[in-house]
């Protein structure tokens, strides 16, 4: 371990390390040993940074969530007939787990046993009722298909969505958008209604 390694270390570069070491090891099964050895820092250098483990876990998972739902306020979010809007929340999700992808990812496996854990949860849930009541007004426009119940929907959806931090990883035949075009229409090709 050399000075110059450790003078240039930042809070963002440890926690970049440390949500790699989370998502390898589970926050669970992850020390402080563990988080040093990877950063190639002393634990009392990390310490200068952050209090400990879980303000690295608070920031990583806060990192995932401010991102998804900064998509919420968004124009196209707020904007136009439901069932749009809900197709426009839909593919900036996928477009912040593309760029967010190890965030998510941790953001994903947790599991609430601990106290930002939980907070973690609640926000998940939180994001996910504010898009059932998208769904639930296309589906009271009209644009939905009437024989779909909204709250299995919308866990199919986000299943759909949140499957992609296990197989996803950036390829140059794939890009972001074309991603977000293929989640956006197998999902409402087969949810939207037929107009005769």
């Amino acid at each position: 371990m050399t000075t110059a390694r450790r003078d240039t270390y930042t809070p963002e570069s440890l926690l970049t390390v440390a949500v790699q070491v989370f998502n390898e090891r589970g926050y669970d099964g992850t020390s402080m040993e563990h988080l040093s050895k990877a950063a190639g820092i002393s634990k009392s250098s990390i310490y200068h940074h952050v209090a400990g483990k879980e303000e690295l876990l608070q920031r990583a998972v806060s990192r995932a969530l401010d991102g998804l739902f900064a998509v919420l306020d968004e124009p196209g979010a707020v904007q136009g007939r439901a069932v749009e809007r809900v197709e426009y929340v839909t593919r900036r999700t996928v477009e912040v787990l593309v760029g967010e992808l190890p965030y998510v990812t941790l953001l994903l496996r947790v599991r609430g046993n601990t106290r930002t854990e939980r907070w973690a949860l609640e926000r998940r849930r939180e994001f996910d009722h504010r898009v059932a009541e998208l769904l639930q007004a296309a589906a009271a426009d009209g644009d939905l298909r009437a024989d779909v119940d909204i709250r299995l929907a919308t866990r199919l959806l986000f299943g759909m969505v949140n499957s992609l931090v296990e197989w996803y990883r950036p390829h140059p035949g794939t890009t972001p958008d074309q991603l977000a075009d293929a989640v956006v229409h197998m999902a409402f090709d087969g949810l939207r209604t037929v107009r005769g």
